[in-house]
């Protein structure tokens, strides 16, 4: 069998990584890595290959970046042309970017089965891209590998096949617990920054509701500076949220905000070090909100909502929005002792998601043949 995997963004490389190997691990199948270029920089791109100890893709489409609509016809085109050369069974796709659903689409105008995970996530908020990206390629995906029940209820209700939908559990927790105990054991990133645990908060962001506004922004960093003056915020500034920042000319502000450490973009151990040790996280990031989930690390979600709300049932999220009163009072809260209390780990993310997504692959496809 013929697998192709596709990756294109960071979170993409952590949710590949264990399938992959999983497929190395089983007899008579062939694990093909298509990486897109969607994220095509060192911190974005090769350095997750590096830590995750993933060889090379086996393809690289080098699309870059470019418009949502530009760049998706430029993953469709160069993926429909790779399918012209590389023979494949199924096509797994992985969350929720750009380059998930011009595969997805690109396959199975082939008449290839696409396999989906991280199927069923629904924000019900049309002005995400990405939320467009999950109603799409589910309903095109033959294979629906849901992360939560929740996710699974939500297809359900869309009218799927229940044979289609798979409750596996988390992938991205496969990837974690592997490389938690290196990431926290051998990570020099808190003693390079000068950082003791619980003495620090950290802040990603990088959807256009909060970095494409100037006036969003500027709310923003007002409301981290109020935060600084009590806690270090520790940002690894994603190459979106850069280059809104100069173009805003918000640049200077930022790097003059009290309390605010900015920092080029990480790595995955060193960022999951920089999680686990974290006072509290704030993110507008789906993953990030898994990962303090399971790593019982504080997360205030600065957004109006969440695709992910066993984080919020289970564990230690709070979705507080990207008002900057409302962020600051949420994250002082934390601070004078208002600690979420994690309920427990949602059911099925116990490292395995990886080992059910193929057994159930391998068993339909192998039916099938």
């Amino acid at each position: 069998m013929r697998i192709i995997l596709v990756a294109g963004a960071r979170p993409n490389f952590v949710k590949i990584a264990p399938i992959r190997e999983e497929l190395e691990r089983r007899d008579g199948v062939a694990p093909v890595v298509v990486h897109t270029g969607q994220h095509y920089d060192d911190p974005m791109s090769e350095a997750f290959f590096r830590d995750l100890e993933m060889p090379p893709p086996d393809h690289n489409l080098g699309v870059g970046s470019a418009s949502h609509a530009a760049q998706t016809a430029s993953i469709m085109r160069g993926f429909d042309e790779l399918l012209d050369r590389e023979h494949a069974d199924v096509v797994v796709v992985v969350g929720d970017v750009n380059s998930t659903l011009a595969c997805s689409l690109t396959a199975v105008k082939r008449g290839i089965p696409v396999a989906h995970v991280e199927a069923g996530l629904r924000s019900y908020d049309w002005a995400m891209p990405e939320e467009i990206n999950r109603i799409v390629t589910d309903a095109v995906s033959s294979y629906l590998f849901t992360p939560s029940l929740d996710a699974s209820r939500n297809l359900e209700r869309e009218g799927r096949r229940p044979e289609d939908i798979c409750f596996v559990g988390n992938v991205m927790i496969d990837t974690l617990l592997k490389w938690r105990d290196r990431a926290t054991g051998n990570s020099t990133v808190l003693g390079d920054m000068g950082l003791a645990p619980g003495g620090y908060a950290v802040l990603t962001l990088h959807r256009p509701r909060n970095v494409d506004s100037a006036t969003a922004l500027e709310g923003l960093l007002g409301a981290l500076a109020a935060i600084g003056s009590e806690i270090p915020v520790v940002y690894p500034v994603h190459p979106r949220s850069a280059k809104m920042l100069e173009a805003s000319g918000l640049s200077d502000l930022a790097r003059s905000t009290r309390g605010l450490v900015l920092k080029e973009p990480m790595g995955y151990l060193d960022f999951v070090a920089l999680e686990a040790g974290a006072r509290f996280v704030m993110t507008d990031s789906g993953g990030v909100q898994e990962e303090t989930t399971f790593l019982g690390v504080p997360c205030l979600t600065l957004r109006p909502n969440t695709e992910r709300p066993v984080t919020v049932a289970c564990g230690t999220n709070r979705v507080v929005g990207s008002e900057p009163d409302a962020v600051v009072a949420a994250a002082k809260g934390i601070l004078d002792g208002d600690v979420p209390d994690p309920k427990r780990q949602p059911e099925l993310w116990d490292g395995r998601a990886s080992e059910r997504i193929v057994d159930v692959l391998l068993a339909r496809e192998e039916g099938a043949a």
